[in-house]
């Protein structure tokens, strides 16, 4: 039906004469807004932002019609995020539409995808969020079936969430599809919504609908977390025109085009960006053996994905036309600039610029320490901001426990993907919008009363599995799964396969519940604290089945509890409680023949080695962090060693 796109045009843009009678489309996309209705990050005020973004696909739209052409707008996926900006909405009035809801509608979608974030806070907020649009809005995904939800049933009875939509531009019916990961019940709350894992078949039984109905030109819209899923499955498709992706926040490139400059400052020597992930689009050959064009583009509105292809008359796509590629989002200070639109401006930036100036000015402690919470650091291990978190499901735990009858929690863990700040928090003042940056999440603090020592080990295996044996300098392996962990220790080895990783467990009190690999009392149980996001197995961790209760206490309050109460820390960070780099609670042991005393595999003999040593001292068996000359115990010989040894 469909001939292969060709390859892309020379750098001049083509006239309308020159295009065959038929349809040239301007498809205009966008992934991965996430909240940030005001700027992409603190240091890119000058950038991004709904209201520029508005104006931006309005001048965009304004530039296809001018030249004949015909243009849509898409989204695919994680429309919304939690974090401060998505606060100053979940604090109006009931009834109220929220901020993100309104920019959205501004902008114009003609459809948009599901991502795995539009689920965070549960369906009842996502209900809401598609009902403060007043526009009509379809909201897309082939394998999602959201009639068993209560709060999403009238959207879709309604077909305000559909799994395929179509509109009419230029006198041409374009259709669009959606997509959803199928890891929305570990990494989300979608309630009672079920899931299709058969995501090809799926996506493709409603472009076969749109085909039969007699739509000629398709786009589908997939949010499956990173663009090589898309690529794989963009192989086994047909009569597809175009695949947006999304969920994946890459960076697809052309040589010339403008970048937000922290995307740019990360250039190789050939002026290539070190993200970039392919050039846009990239191509794959489909199930009928021809080229099918994917598109993304990094989220945050820093830009606005603009593919032009043409078509004929039959609908066969032709060319891509150079023009296509990422749109940079600028302020007017910027040659390339636009300004904000003027309804957005008025409508969603004041209020939400207030209610996060509010919590921004309200200083709640002093961090005596730099705090670190870099995704490629705290997903593969332990860091003290971490450590902060864990300890603060802890505390909050064991305040609220006996007032709902349940026992002291003797230990507390974090998945790293909930902790999503992705930066280093300098010492000085520790603020309330801090809690929300780090903890942004509906997260609540939980506690499992009876947790089998043998499910710990479990689900520290599971926090390991992805963690990859990089050499030191390279921490940037492992997934959210990663735990962050309060009441006790642990020691692992990549060199095991994974499921055999986690060396030994022991509590803070000297209790070794692991010990070789091995679980001492398979028989005891030991109450815990946690997020109720892990204990419905979010991110696979082995708990969904076990008995728990949530305390009302969201883990972003207990950030805040924690750090201002006087029995908590009293409205200071101390560095001796949270020095950087962690205390050693999480040890990686990675022996070496060659320089034994390095006991973490850090390629220095430092206070860190030292600590894990004691931490073991007197245990036996092979493959022992601490077991410095290979006796199988952990004594002073050992120490010995890695005192000579001790990096000036």
């Amino acid at each position: 039906m469909r001939t292969a796109i060709a390859a892309a045009l020379s750098a001049a843009p083509i006239a309308v004469a020159d295009v065959p009678a038929g349809l040239r489309l301007h498809l205009l996309h966008t992934n991965d807004t996430e909240s940030k209705l005001l700027y992409p990050s603190s240091s890119q005020q000058n950038y991004g932002g709904a209201a520029r973004f508005k104006t931006m696909v309005a001048t965009l739209r304004a530039q296809a019609a001018q030249a004949g052409a015909a243009s849509v707008m898409v989204s695919s996926g994680d429309n919304y995020l939690a974090g401060p900006e998505f606060n100053a909405s979940l604090r109006l009035p009931d009834g109220s539409r929220y901020y993100d809801s309104i920019a959205l509608q501004a902008i114009g979608y003609d459809a948009v995808c599901l991502g795995n974030h539009d689920f965070d806070f549960g369906p009842e907020v996502l209900a809401d969020f598609i009902n403060g649009f007043t526009d009509g809005t379809k909201f897309l995904s082939a394998n999602l079936d959201v009639t068993p939800e209560p709060s999403l049933a009238p959207l879709a009875a309604s077909g305000r969430i559909a799994k395929r939509t179509t509109t009419v531009t230029n006198g041409v019916t374009v259709g669009f599809v959606g997509a959803t990961t199928t890891d929305l019940p570990f990494i989300s709350s979608p309630g009672d919504v079920i899931i299709n894992t058969n995501v090809l078949g799926a996506i493709q039984a409603e472009v076969d609908a749109l085909t039969a109905a007699g739509v000629r030109h398709i786009v589908v819209m997939t949010h499956l977390q990173g663009i090589g899923s898309e690529r794989t499955l963009a192989q086994s498709l047909r009569d597809v025109d175009v695949l947006v992706a999304g969920g994946g926040d890459e960076l697809l490139w052309n040589p010339g085009q403008l970048l937000v400059p922290d995307d740019a400052t990360a250039a190789n020597a050939d002026g290539v960006p070190d993200i970039r992930y392919g050039s846009y689009p990239l191509y794959e050959t489909d199930a009928t053996g021809r080229p099918l064009p994917i598109i993304t583009t990094r989220g945050d509105y820093r830009y606005v994905g603009r593919l032009v292809v043409d078509f004929d008359a039959s609908g066969n796509g032709g060319a891509v036309d150079p023009t296509s590629g990422p749109v940079r989002v600028a302020s007017t200070a910027q040659p390339d600039g636009v300004a904000a639109d003027a309804f957005v401006q008025s409508q969603v930036t004041p209020p939400v610029t207030h209610a996060v100036a509010a919590l921004a000015a309200n200083v709640i402690a002093i961090s005596e320490v730099p705090l670190d919470g870099r995704t490629s650091i705290i997903r593969p291990a332990e860091t003290n901001e971490g450590i902060l978190c864990a300890d603060s499901l802890l505390w909050n735990a064991r305040k609220r426990a006996p007032e709902e009858g349940l026992p002291l929690p003797v230990i507390a863990f974090q998945n790293g993907g909930g902790i999503r700040n992705n930066s280093i928090l300098p010492a000085g003042n520790f603020t309330e919008l801090n809690t929300f940056q780090f903890l942004p999440f509906s997260n609540f603090v939980s506690v499992i009363p009876a947790l089998p020592v043998t499910t710990l080990k479990a689900l520290l295996e599971n926090a390991v599995s992805r963690v990859t044996p990089l050499p030191p300098g390279f921490p940037s392996s492992g997934n959210g799964r990663f735990a962050q962990i309060s009441g006790f220790r642990f020691t692992y080895s990549v060199a095991a396969n994974p499921g055999s990783r986690v060396l030994d467990v022991i509590l803070d009190d000297g209790t070794v519940l692991v010990d070789d690999g091995v679980v001492l009392n398979p028989k005891l149980t030991l109450p815990a604290a946690t997020i109720d996001f892990l204990c419905r197995g979010g991110d696979e961790y082995p708990l969904n089945g076990l008995p728990f209760e949530t305390v009302g206490v969201s883990y972003q309050q207990a950030r805040f509890n924690f750090v201002t109460a006087k029995d908590g820390l009293n409205g200071v960070i101390r560095a001796v409680d949270y020095p950087v780099g962690g205390e050693g609670r999480i040890v990686r042991y990675t022996p070496s023949s060659s320089f034994p005393a390095d006991i973490n595999g850090d390629l220095v003999v430092t206070a860190l080695d030292l600590a894990i040593l004691f931490g073991n001292w007197g245990l036996t068996g092979p493959n022992r962090a601490g077991d410095v000359n290979g006796n199988q115990v952990v004594d002073a010989s050992d120490l010995t060693v890695v005192l000579v040894n001790w990096t000036n």
